[in-house]
């Protein structure tokens, strides 16, 4: 058998060999087949999408069919007729009536300290004690004095009735008498010095006992007892506070001034409560006492002052409290809880409930007072309205009433 050739084997190809092209593969069949598996793909996706929407759609009717026919438990209240209050809120600062930093009068060594701090003192009560020696000194020395002056003008009141016989029998001249009643005289205006310098003995006498001034709760003492003290000493002995009555210094709109002082210029007291700091809690009641000749054009706020007895110091100055001043009582009011009113975009509402079914009711808003509104127009006395579980509620749904529990605002709540 022959062997084949190496050129048999390996053909040599020419040049017009290179420049003939190769047969082509059959690439437009694969192409198709492509298409035909995206086509697929696609159409089960958006069958399976169709499939989902619809099973949404499907639950969200059901669940809508199921909330058409649930019964919503809610908390109703009737609407009420009453008296609602018209207040003015504010935060006050409680400021004493007095405030009187007791100082002495004189110079001397403080011997005693009469009082206890913090204690309350009545007008008039000793509270400290310097040395009297020195002005009892001084006292006894003006006294000297006026005895000694009174002396002379006894002899000079002789002389001059002497004078005045021999004057008469014109023994002496009238120049020498005249003299002598001069003397009368100076010695007449010299005792009245003396006693004036003993009346400002006595009177320096008192200074050494020092008394309150006004009634009132005492501070912390400035100086111990030993100690020197004088007159122009800057902080004195101890500040008396005036508590009983006390006042509370308050802010108010200037918007608010008109009606405040159109009720003070009729002549009505004004009542003033004053809360803690949370406001839940009533310290004390007042009245209002005055308002200020000027309004702060900085915050566009009027100061008012108003005055309270304070008989249980539940008030203290410096301290921050809550004020409502009552401006006047409307009567007849129709009112519902706070918690009833709800908002929409067609305004304020409320839902009433009439044959256990919820119906929306649009309501015009009075005043809101605390917890309570009043209604101008909108509701009728004895209407219930909900007052808990109303985001649950849409116009015609089936409700049941339930007690309220906790703090929740009980069914019939007044003002």
């Amino acid at each position: 058998m022959e062997t084949p050739s190496v050129l048999e084997r390996h053909p040599v190809r020419t040049p017009e060999d290179r420049f003939t092209p190769e047969p082509k593969q059959p690439k437009r069949r694969l192409r198709w087949l492509w298409l035909v598996v995206l086509a697929g793909l696609g159409y089960g996706a958006y069958r399976g999408y169709q499939f989902e929407a619809q099973k949404q759609a499907d639950a969200a009717a059901l669940a809508a069919a199921r909330r058409a026919h649930q019964t919503i438990s809610v908390v109703v209240t009737p609407a009420h007729l009453g008296n609602m209050p018209v207040e003015l809120q504010s935060l006050g600062t409680v400021t004493a009536f007095q405030t009187v930093t007791v100082k002495t009068r004189i110079d001397g060594q403080l011997t005693h300290i009469a009082f206890r701090e913090g204690q309350f003192v009545n007008r008039g009560d000793l509270l400290a004690e310097i040395d009297p020696r020195p002005y009892q000194v001084q006292l006894e020395q003006a006294e000297g004095q006026l005895a000694r002056d009174e002396a002379q003008l006894k002899d000079a009141q002789a002389n001059l009735n002497r004078y005045k016989a021999l004057y008469a029998d014109q023994v002496i001249a009238k120049q020498q008498l005249d003299t002598q009643a001069s003397t009368v005289a100076q010695f007449g205006g010299a005792i009245q010095a003396d006693q004036a310098q003993i009346n400002n003995a006595k009177l320096q006498l008192t200074y050494c006992k020092i008394t309150a001034p006004i009634s009132g709760r005492v501070g912390l003492r400035q100086v111990d007892a030993g100690n020197m003290i004088h007159a122009t000493d800057p902080t004195g002995i101890v500040v008396i506070t005036q508590l009983q009555p006390i006042t509370v210094l308050f802010s108010i709109p200037e918007d608010n001034l008109q009606p405040v002082l159109k009720r003070l210029r009729s002549g009505a007291t004004l009542p003033v409560d004053a809360y803690d700091r949370n406001g839940a809690k009533k310290l004390a009641t007042g009245t209002l006492l005055t308002v200020d000749n000027q309004i702060d054009p900085n915050t566009g706020t009027s100061k008012l002052k108003a005055v309270f007895n304070n008989g249980a110091n539940t008030l203290f100055p410096n301290q921050f409290v809550n004020i409502r001043l009552l401006l006047e009582t409307r009567h007849d009011a129709l009112i519902i809880p706070a918690a009833a009113l709800q908002t929409g975009p067609q305004g304020s509402f409320v839902y009433v409930i009439t044959d256990k079914t919820a119906h929306v009711r649009p309501v015009t808003v009075g005043i809101t007072q605390g917890t309570n509104i009043s209604i101008d127009e909108g509701l009728k006395p004895g209407d219930e309205v909900v007052v808990d579980g109303a985001d649950k509620l849409t116009e015609g749904m089936k409700v049941g009433v339930r007690q309220p529990e906790g703090n929740e605002i009980p069914k019939g709540t007044h003002a």
